[in-house]
């Protein structure tokens, strides 16, 4: 008996060890999280007026990185990077047309890496701009075929937005207006902006369920689809777009009413900084586009962007905060899905902001620059069994596809531009790299290329953000990382320093006692674009 009852003790050992060992080596879940134009305005980045209970609490449970920073700010481009590891100039995507498979077929983005090491890989709403990729939103990197917007899943109350609106009125207008469009014999692209002409708020305040709007529903539909995947049982991949808080800022009443209009905070700074070059700035074309939008200043030695009504101002800030705490509830609803399915304890949780936006600082509204309020961009990754932390090391969208392999128990492909931030996680006093680069590109047009001189109208911002500093050069002549660098291309240099000047309101790169910093940090910058010509050489 005694025989017995201990080879019952050492199988039971045996298979509890087994457990043990089965649970340890399933693969991680990961729920990927995407937000359009969220910028760090956000409880757990420090922001005293935003309500973002949710994403704060995600926050308590992972690592925030202070630092992050986009590879382009704007989305496309951005997105095109973030999911491949590479940079604009190896994707060759910089703009919101270029169908990146078209000009970089074999490229490989993480969902699609994440397929070939077993998992199942799922999409709903904007995690590739769908302008640069295919009509299945990038086929190759969806095991199950990508979730695309259904109707069903509007409230009966509303029924479906017109474009991106619920109020009665602006709905009835876009009809009259879109069949007025017809009757002209307008289609596509040209109806679209006959529409616009005449009614496109760049605001709406309803009092309507969050599933009136395409986030709610959209949630409502992720959240069956995560019931499926843990059905199925294997680990699964799941990206989930909300494109909140992105133009026009359209949320239900409910939170708009968190916020009072006259407490919204004007952008402190709203001229050119000096020394700064007119390259450096934009005439807000995206925000023009709406119908309740004053009309567009230009540059000159003091003004610069959009100049804008204070009252105007206060309703966008007001609007920008109110989509960002919709978005905020359609994340509390995925994170409580996750917990009502047991997945939280198996599931890695990364949310990103594809990039900034600004608020009229320097007089700008939207992204389009190298500015601090565009390229600075949120990310917060949980991943069960490291402790919670907050960091200032420096890191970029290049990181988050070595990061999740890393997690995941993945191999890292070889060929990324970007590093793995575990180490930062499990330290956040630790660095993987010591600065991050973002890039912008500009057009002149042929009146002001005769007049400089240039070969052609196209050049490159390309902007090295440190700790303290931001050094950001100009390039001419289309340049790119993938040619060989000249000191000769450069037209104009730009230098600020956050410590003292953290509105970017002057650019120091000229002055005596930077001149040292200048120095060292153009250096990095050519080291940077050099080690880049290399790796092109190389391939």
């Amino acid at each position: 008996m005694k025989n017995l009852l201990t080879s019952i003790g050492i199988l039971a050992q045996v298979g509890l060890t087994l457990t043990q060992l089965s649970a340890q080596e399933k693969k991680m879940n990961v729920l990927f999280i995407a937000v359009d134009d969220l910028k760090p305005v956000l409880g757990c980045y420090g922001d005293k007026l935003v309500k973002s209970p949710n994403i704060d609490k995600l926050a308590s449970h992972g690592t925030v990185f202070l630092q992050n920073y986009c590879q382009q700010a704007v989305c496309g481009p951005t997105r095109a990077s973030l999911m491949t590891g590479m940079r604009p100039d190896y994707t060759r995507v910089w703009d919101l047309k270029t169908k990146m498979r078209d000009v970089n077929p074999d490229i490989l983005s993480l969902p699609q890496y994440f397929i070939s090491n077993g998992y199942q890989t799922a999409g709903i709403g904007k995690i590739f701009d769908s302008r640069c990729v295919d009509d299945d939103f990038d086929k190759p990197s969806w095991s199950i075929p990508y979730f695309k917007k259904s109707d069903k899943y509007y409230p009966a109350s509303t029924g479906k937005p017109e474009g991106q609106y619920q109020k009665p009125e602006t709905k009835a207008l876009i009809v009259k207006y879109t069949k007025e469009g017809q009757a002209k014999g307008l289609t596509g692209k040209d109806l679209t902006a006959f529409v616009d002409k005449y009614i496109k708020p760049s605001v709406e305040c309803v009092d309507v369920p969050d599933n009136a709007y395409i986030d709610g529903a959209n949630t409502v539909h992720a959240k069956e689809i995560l019931a499926k995947l843990a059905k199925d049982g294997r680990p699964f991949f799941f990206g989930v777009g909300l494109t909140k808080p992105h133009l026009p800022f359209v949320a239900p009443k409910k939170y708009w009413d968190l916020y009072q209009r006259d407490k919204m905070p004007l952008a402190p700074f709203q001229q050119k900084a000096k020394n700064s070059p007119d390259m450096a700035y934009h005439t807000a074309a995206e925000l023009y586009a709406y119908s309740d939008i004053p009309e567009i200043s230009s540059f000159s030695d003091q003004k610069v962007g959009l100049d804008m009504p204070i009252d105007k101002q206060k309703e966008l800030i007001h609007g920008y905060y109110a989509a960002t705490s919709y978005t905020d509830a359609q994340v509390g609803i995925l994170l409580n899905t996750l917990d009502s399915l047991g997945l939280s304890k198996n599931t890695i949780v990364i949310l990103w902001g594809d990039h900034g936006w600004h608020l009229g600082d320097h007089n700008l509204w939207c992204k389009h620059t190298n500015f601090e309020q565009a390229t600075h961009a949120p990310l917060i990754i949980s991943s069960p069994g490291i402790n919670p932390s907050k960091t200032k090391s420096p890191s970029e969208f290049i990181d988050i596809f070595p990061t999740l392999c890393d997690l995941s128990g993945i191999a890292i492909p070889s060929h990324l531009d970007g590093k793995s931030l575990v180490s930062v996680m499990k330290n956040p006093k630790a660095t993987v790299k010591d600065f991050s680069i973002s890039q912008y590109p500009r057009t002149l047009d042929k009146l002001d290329t005769e007049r400089l001189g240039w070969s052609d109208g196209q050049y490159m911002g390309y902007s090295l953000r440190t700790g303290k500093y931001r050094y950001t050069i100009w390039m001419k002549d289309s340049f790119r990382s993938y040619k060989p660098f000249s000191e000769d291309l450069i037209v104009a240099t730009e230098l600020y320093d956050y410590v003292k000047d953290p509105n970017e309101t002057v650019s120091v790169v000229n002055e005596k006692e930077y001149a040292s910093i200048a120095k060292e940090l153009n250096s990095k910058m050519v080291n940077f674009l050099n080690s880049q010509y290399k790796k092109f050489s190389v391939k």
